[in-house]
């Protein structure tokens, strides 16, 4: 039976410690959103994790929500992998948000397990400081399998549901619910590291990176 040191147990991804502040030390990228960064251990999106991003629908504001960090990683020589986006993010709208088209990589799909496959191999693969995905569904095994690929490449998994219940069990470090509120995003932290979770916030959220227009043809989940 293999033998785990208790600080390799602490400084897993997927571990935290109950009373951990939420600023505590970690691998973070800035969401360049003051007021969310002083909620999110680290200061930001955990790095070398996955992120679960539940929706009520697509398009309310998720990809902005993300555009300032997205910029962030694509000025290292590192792909931003998006997979099995249900729609095409408009292009001109990544760009003026920041986010180097070079550095973009589209993988679709139309096979639930050949998305989970993709990005998981993104991830464990350390050529991508970010894999965004939108599976069908994910089991709580499927999840635990994409947060150890993101500990082992070092990137920053995000998986979107808009199906997947808050109260479901997740092995992701941050959970976060969103909704539309009064033109602005309403953000839930549902899951963080160390300490209590914080009442919801609400953010204003440009919007130009959500403009998004549909592909070429319907994917078909099996």
């Amino acid at each position: 039976m293999m033998r785990l040191a208790l600080q390799d147990v602490l400084a897993r991804a997927d571990v935290w410690r109950g009373g951990e502040a939420a600023r505590v030390a970690l691998p973070s990228i800035p969401t360049g959103f003051p007021a969310l960064d002083d909620l999110l251990p680290g200061g930001g999106w955990p790095r070398g994790a996955l992120t679960e991003i539940l929706i009520e629908r697509e398009g309310i504001g998720e990809l902005s929500l993300l555009a300032p960090a997205l910029a962030r990683l694509s000025r290292q020589d590192l792909w931003l992998a998006f997979i099995a986006s249900p729609y095409l993010p408009y292009a001109p709208a990544l760009a003026a948000a920041g986010i180097d088209l070079a550095r973009v990589v589209m993988i679709r799909s139309e096979k639930s397990g050949d998305v989970l496959w993709a990005m998981e191999q993104a991830l464990r693969s350390g050529s991508c400081s970010a894999a965004l995905a939108w599976p069908p569904f994910l089991t709580e095994r499927n999840a635990r399998r994409l947060q150890l690929a993101a500990e082992a490449g070092g990137g920053w998994g995000v998986y979107f549901s808009s199906a997947t219940p808050a109260t479901a069990p997740s092995p992701a470090a941050l959970r976060l619910a969103l909704s539309p509120a009064a033109g602005k995003l309403r953000i839930v932290i549902l899951k963080r590291r160390g300490g209590a979770v914080p009442a919801p916030i609400l953010l204003d959220v440009p919007r130009p990176g959500d403009r998004v227009v549909p592909p070429a043809a319907t994917l078909e989940w099996e």
